[in-house]
């Protein structure tokens, strides 16, 4: 009876593990939009509008899509962008460390 009972359980358990995945793929992004806002200012409080322009502007246009996403309802897309963001946002902090050491 053991093995039978198993048998039921794991189909169950695969759809609800699948519904798991899909809503946190559905979540709004909040934290990811929050990394990177603070990464793009702690990139302007470093004088990265002087020191990395081209990054500074490549970040903040994919934050800017990234808010185009989240208000057109595609959070997967707003992720991704605020992703980009933050990352820019860092490579340009950095790059205000290394011209400024």
């Amino acid at each position: 009876m053991q093995i039978n009972s198993n048998v039921k359980i794991l189909p169950l358990l695969l759809l609800l593990l699948a519904g798991g995945a899909l809503l946190s793929c559905t979540a709004l992004p909040t934290q990811e939009m929050s990394d990177a806002r603070q990464a793009l200012q702690a990139a302007r409080q470093a004088r990265a509008e002087n020191l990395a322009p081209g990054l500074l502007q490549a970040a903040e246009r994919e934050l800017q899509l990234a808010e185009e996403a989240l208000q057109a309802g595609d959070y997967p897309q707003a992720r991704n962008a605020a992703n980009e963001a933050r990352d820019l946002a860092r490579r340009a902090f950095e790059k205000t460390r290394e011209t400024t050491n």
